[in-house]
């Protein structure tokens, strides 16, 4: 399949420079800074001390979107905010019958693309691993997980695709729990984000886990209410993590040691934008828990909260990081 990357940030050249260390005939699409790093090629690592180093004559960069006009499989990696004008951008320069296979996070990013990309196949997805930006061209894998893609036309080909690449993947019959279960574990983005601390520091501190925990009871009740079943990513089932998060330290790390299974040093994507300047993706996850709680009558005053926070930290209007005290109680814990 000839494939593209549209938004060619983290994630997006993560899997496709995997893929085109794969052999794969594949375009990037992004900023015309991030073309200008990768004149050297990218490197590719991972948590588990593995590399590899894609030469740049291996895939092709454009900041044109007409350069997936002749894509196959096109996946969508920008943030959030960017999906109704990648919407548009794709309903222009993608054939037909191109499948769209959406890697963002949240919940309604796909619903956007199939709207603006009718007739054309939106293949709803998860990505379960984190990737970070590192120096110039260095795109790192810290933790472990899959690609889950939802059941829809080619999804068995583009999983196998993933595969033949080196990228675990699945597909499945109910992404939208598969989904729903992601963004309750993605409610971390924003307390990591707020800490100022790397993931596994973050997570391994009590007070942070205890902002989690309850921004993830919040979104429990939530769902419950709105008849959702959360699907488990991971080892630890949604109901049975917000229990595992309150423990004391030293029983936590005892217990919980596959949640604390990544880099020293990896991030959030939200941690990430908040140094990079970018808009934050709050609205996509804590902010999809607050807009669920209206329409079903629950309240969700800590995930508006921290929505308000991260905010206020992204415009520069209050604290850029808190200590988990400092937090729990900016949180109303």
């Amino acid at each position: 399949m000839k494939t593209g990357i549209f938004g060619a940030g983290s994630v997006g050249c993560h899997v496709g420079g995997m893929l085109a260390a794969a052999g794969l005939d594949v375009v990037l699409v992004g900023r015309p800074a991030m073309d200008r790093r990768l004149t050297q090629g990218m490197l590719l690592t991972c948590f588990d001390g593995s590399g590899r180093h894609v030469p740049a004559e291996d895939f092709a960069f454009s900041t044109e979107p007409a350069a997936l006009a002749d894509r196959d499989v096109i996946f969508v990696c920008v943030k959030s905010a960017a999906t109704r004008e990648a919407g548009r951008e794709l309903a222009k320069a993608a054939r037909p019958d191109s499948v769209i296979v959406s890697l963002q996070n949240g919940i309604s990013n796909a619903a956007e693309l199939e709207e603006a990309l009718a007739p054309r196949t939106v293949l709803r997805a998860m990505v379960g691993f984190n990737v970070a930006q590192i120096g110039g061209n260095r795109f790192h894998r810290g933790t472990e997980g899959e690609i889950v893609i939802g059941d829809g036309t080619q999804a068995g080909a583009v999983v196998d695709m993933l595969a033949t690449a080196g990228i675990a993947a699945k597909t499945t019959s109910d992404i939208e729990a598969v989904q729903w279960g992601k963004l309750l574990l993605n409610l971390n983005n924003a307390v990591n984000a707020l800490s100022g601390l790397p993931l596994k520091r973050e997570l391994s501190m009590r007070a942070y886990r205890q902002v989690l925990a309850a921004s993830m009871r919040e979104a429990l009740t939530v769902l419950k209410t709105a008849g959702i079943r959360p699907a488990s990513v991971g080892k630890t089932g949604p109901a049975l993590i917000t229990r595992v998060l309150d423990l004391p330290d030293w029983l936590f790390v005892r217990l919980a040691a596959s949640m604390l299974k990544m880099d020293e040093e990896a991030t959030s994507s939200m941690a990430e934008d908040l140094a990079r300047g970018r808009m934050p993706e709050v609205d996509w996850l804590n902010g999809e828990i607050v807009a669920l709680g209206k329409q079903v009558g629950v309240a969700t005053p800590v995930n508006e909260r921290i929505v308000a926070l991260v905010k206020a930290a992204f415009a520069n209007e209050g604290p850029r990081s808190y200590s988990g005290a400092e937090l729990k109680k900016a949180a109303g814990i």
